[in-house]
């Protein structure tokens, strides 16, 4: 075995905290490996990328997720006792619940609601001077998930449960007043949701059974009891929030259509097949997560390099969707790379790599990519729309990252199909 490369600084937080997302694959190029040590909040890790690195990673026999999340992610994005901090049998069984819900028919059930609502909206934006996509995304997206989850939501309510649902993810990373914002919006998600499933249990309120909201009030551990409803809340926000957070891909789509207008063009003529390629390559290219963390179980040697048990490891999301080995010109975006794309579960993975019923890779990733291909369609087929002088740049110090504008249209017209 052999010492890892190192960043050369004593601990790299800051570093990190400027370019997320490029900051591990910055490094590996740097080193030429796939693999590098440093310090981040004083606490030695371990950062790799790659494809290799990804099927490590994913080795259930070598990694472990449980207590990795920091205290300050716990509770924002993900909340306490929820399914991403378990490993073994309590995660897969926990795990099927959310699969469960996930069957083609079920994500079409959502797609054509959201599907629905984008059409509303479309018809109330002609009216208005100026709109901001990602939030009305955020607004469409959470209304959506809310009827399909069978989770009551009052039309008064679609903003301020839209902005607790937001700031999870939005502000996470955050330091200072948007962390502790975030945080009394996880307090408040988590005691609506958890009087929602108090409500199921005492039958005060009556979703469908084979809704989510149901499935998860009733859902019972290896040891046949109810979750505990606080856990239970933390779950329904687990399929709440990431459905809500894919309106950062939604903005990404926008930008790649404004940017590329032949493929516009290629879209509103297009196939099914057409539309896939298209949002995969916006997930590939774009940043949503930069990284995903694990712990390492029993001490192993990968490449030369040592990794002994307890050390945290950082995988690199976004560096390995820009890996030259594994894309042809990654910095191009090019929707045909996907026409002959095998599916392979460790190379596209902007919301986690491996198997989606035995790994952590994110049930949600289904979910995204129809209500990707929904907002795509809104763009190019339903409507025609003025894109005003704005600052369009990616901002890559942002989680997630997206334009600095939030992407602002001018002057829709529903002058297509309806």
């Amino acid at each position: 075995m052999h010492p890892f490369p190192t960043t050369g600084s004593f601990d790299s937080t800051l570093a990190l905290r400027r370019d997320p997302y490029r900051f591990i694959s910055n490094q590996c190029n740097r080193h030429a490996s796939d693999a590098f040590e440093t310090r981040l909040l004083l606490q030695k890790m371990t950062c790799i990328r790659g494809e290799e690195a990804a099927k490590v990673f994913y080795d259930t026999a070598f990694f472990s997720r449980v207590g990795v999340a920091p205290s300050r992610i716990s509770k924002t994005l993900f909340g306490r006792g929820g399914v991403q901090g378990m490993d073994g049998d309590v995660h897969r069984h926990r795990k099927m619940m959310f699969m469960s819900l996930l069957t083609v028919e079920k994500i079409g059930g959502l797609t054509q609601l959201a599907s629905d609502i984008w059409n509303r909206r479309l018809l109330q934006w002609t009216s208005l001077d100026r709109i901001v996509v990602y939030r009305q995304a955020q607004e469409i997206l959470t209304e959506a998930v809310c009827q399909w989850a069978g989770i009551p939501l009052e039309p008064s309510d679609v903003a301020r449960r839209t902005s607790e649902l937001v700031a999870l993810f939005d502000y996470a990373a955050n330091i200072g007043p948007k962390h502790w914002w975030a945080r009394l919006a996880r307090k408040r998600n988590e005691a609506w949701l958890c009087g929602i499933v108090e409500q199921i249990r005492h039958r005060i309120h009556r979703p469908p059974v084979d809704s989510a909201a149901f499935l998860v009030a009733n859902h019972r551990d290896l040891d046949g009891n109810l979750l505990d409803s606080k856990i239970a809340a933390v779950e329904l926000n687990n399929i709440l929030r990431p459905t809500v957070a894919v309106s950062a891909y939604v903005v990404h789509c926008l930008h790649a259509l404004h940017l590329h207008p032949e493929l516009r063009e290629q879209l509103s003529q297009g196939s099914a097949d057409d539309f896939q390629c298209f949002v995969q390559e916006v997930r590939r290219y774009y940043p949503f997560f930069p990284f995903v963390a694990a712990k390492v179980k029993k001490s192993f040697e990968w490449k030369g390099y040592p990794f002994p048990a307890g050390r945290k490891v950082l995988l690199d999301l976004y560096g390995t969707n820009h890996d030259a080995r594994i894309w042809d010109r990654p910095d191009d975006f090019n929707p045909e790379r996907f026409r002959k794309w095998e599916g392979n579960p460790f190379t596209l993975i902007p919301q986690g790599g491996g198997d989606h019923y035995l790994n952590h890779r994110c049930p949600g990733e289904w979910i995204a990519i129809e209500q990707m291909k929904v907002a795509v369609d809104v763009f190019v087929n339903r409507c025609e729309y003025d894109v005003p002088e704005q600052a369009l740049g990616i901002e890559m110090d942002r989680l997630p990252a997206i334009p600095r504008s939030h992407f602002i249209l001018q002057n829709v017209r529903v002058e297509k199909r309806a």
